[in-house]
């Protein structure tokens, strides 16, 4: 939609009396209806999707990802291999922070350092260094060959040294990058406003005025597009796709999703809410038999009205590693009788008691999914108490290392299209030197599994990278170190005259977007 600036603004904008005598300008703005709020706006304090949707148009990467995941320049224009563990990249000149200051490498190498010390360092877990050429020229050195290290760049967000290192809370209290958008006003769960960087390298934003709006209950997020409050909604209720569809002046798009609903599960020797000495989780047929006792097919008819796709394995199809033929729930199919023979074989044939935290929204319909699950469980005799949270609460409740869980339900997104990126931060033994395995919830470890991480980390050539993580995603599939349950279908609900293509990452980006005069 347009409207009409105000006075004060046009006035600035036009430098006073002309501006007046010109009227008022026309300005395109966007409202978006999402989920929750963002929880932080330092690309380095935390992920999450709303977070994540803030950060990319405040700030920019070396490497972007397009829509469809392909890989293109970002802040640098262009990078070559000068030795198997160097890369040089050559940074894209006359590009400015919001703040009219010029981006240079010594920014880069700022970000780089900085992240090291960070909640998000497995993002650099594959960087050994970054040194400034010159300023428009940054050299990145791996500790080994790293095939995929420009998907990986594509992560991570170009600070300002001079604003975020001003002080530990300086990038929190004042965002400053070099994205197409700035932050012009946060009011907490209520919107968050931004405006248009016209100095942007890429080209001035369509829209002028974006504003993202956390509101967390689906029925008020639907109620408030259609009464035009909203221009656009992030994950349109299942429940009611058939009501926007028949609607005039309004769409419904979808996409599959890259988001990933798992069970992780504890392998530690005691786990923190399993009454018993030992932790039947260790064994692989406790493990096999949780798996068995999943309806997955009747979450998805029942609770996700279809729009949801069970996952085969880890990571999407056309990942690097993924394994073509594999297929998780026909390894383990849904089978509540071979299920309890399973536990019997292992030695719990009477069960046990275990907790789900899980949150309560963040995915769609994830209370539901959870309470379905406990059904399902308790029919084979593991019975499963619920600890159902908001996301606000539960990302710090289960950060690691956990002393609070045993069984998580979480989603994970792969948008580097690269299995290894997924392997070597969850699976990996927790190896803090390496940076890896940080969020390996389940305390997972397997020398086989690392051997196969390590290896693929060490070769430049990406065919037998792929070839390599192969051979690891079929050893997990035999470990189930977690359950993979099912993709998410991305939905949106859109007003006409709002141009919008999803991306397979879900960023909603308004930048890539354009609503009608």
């Amino acid at each position: 939609m347009t409207r009409m600036l105000p006075l004060w603004r046009a006035g600035m904008l036009a430098l006073g009396v002309s501006a007046l005598a010109v009227g008022a300008a026309c300005a395109k703005e966007l409202t978006i209806g999402m989920t929750s709020d963002a929880s932080v706006v330092d690309p380095q304090a935390g992920e999450e999707l709303n977070s994540t949707i803030l950060f990319y148009h405040i700030y920019d990467p070396l490497v972007r990802r397009t829509a469809d995941l392909k890989f293109v320049p970002g802040l640098a224009e262009s990078w070559e291999i000068v030795d198997p563990t160097t890369w040089r990249f050559k940074l894209r000149p006359g590009v400015k922070f919001h703040n009219g200051e010029d981006f240079k490498a010594s920014d880069v190498v700022f970000t780089f350092n900085r992240l090291k010390d960070t909640n998000m360092a497995e993002l650099g877990a594959n960087v050994a260094s970054v040194m400034a050429v010159d300023d428009h020229t940054v050299e990145i050195k791996t500790p080994s060959p790293f095939a995929t290290l420009p998907n990986k760049l594509a992560e991570i967000l170009i600070l300002s040294e001079k604003n975020a290192g001003a002080g530990p809370d300086a990038e929190t209290a004042s965002p400053l990058g070099t994205g197409p958008y700035k932050l012009e006003d946060w009011a907490k769960e209520d919107h968050i406003t931004l405006e248009a960087f016209p100095e942007y390298w890429g080209g001035k934003p369509k829209i002028d005025t974006v504003t993202l709006r956390p509101i967390t209950n689906p029925a008020t997020r639907t109620a408030a597009l259609l009464t035009g409050e909203l221009d656009l909604v992030i994950d349109l209720p299942v429940r009611d796709v058939d009501r926007v569809k028949g609607e005039n002046g309004f769409s419904v798009v979808e996409v599959p999703s890259l988001n990933n609903m798992v069970l992780a599960l504890d392998f530690r020797d005691k786990s923190p809410t399993i009454p018993l000495e030992t932790n039947p989780l260790k064994d692989q047929r406790v493990r096999a038999a949780m798996a068995q006792a999943i309806d997955i097919e009747t979450i998805r008819k029942v609770i996700m009205n279809g729009f949801s796709t069970p996952s085969d394995q880890f990571v999407p199809e056309g990942s690097v590693g993924y394994l073509p033929d594999a297929d998780f729930h026909k390894m383990y199919p849904y089978d509540p009788e071979k299920a309890k023979a399973l536990l019997a074989e292992a030695g719990v044939g009477d069960g046990f008691e275990i907790t789900l935290d899980a949150t309560n929204n963040r995915y769609v319909n994830d209370a539901q999914i959870a309470q379905a699950m406990a059904s399902m469980l308790g029919k084979v005799g593991i019975k499963v108490n619920l600890n159902l949270m908001p996301k606000s609460n539960f990302w710090g409740y289960i950060r690691n290392p956990s002393e609070k869980s045993s069984f998580i339900m979480s989603g994970w997104n792969v948008p580097s299209a690269d299995a290894g990126a997924m392997y070597q931060t969850l699976y990996y033994s927790r190896d803090n030197d390496k940076g890896y395995g940080q969020v390996n919830r389940g305390s997972y470890s397997n020398p086989e599994l690392d051997k196969l991480v390590d290896a693929a980390n060490a070769t430049a050539d990406v065919a037998e990278r792929d070839r390599i993580l192969k051979d690891a995603t079929a050893l997990l599939l035999k470990d189930i170190p977690m359950i993979p349950l099912h993709y998410e279908q991305d939905i949106y609900g859109v007003r006409d005259g709002v141009t919008f293509e999803p991306r397979r990452d879900k960023y909603v980006w308004a930048f890539e977007m354009d609503v009608a005069e």
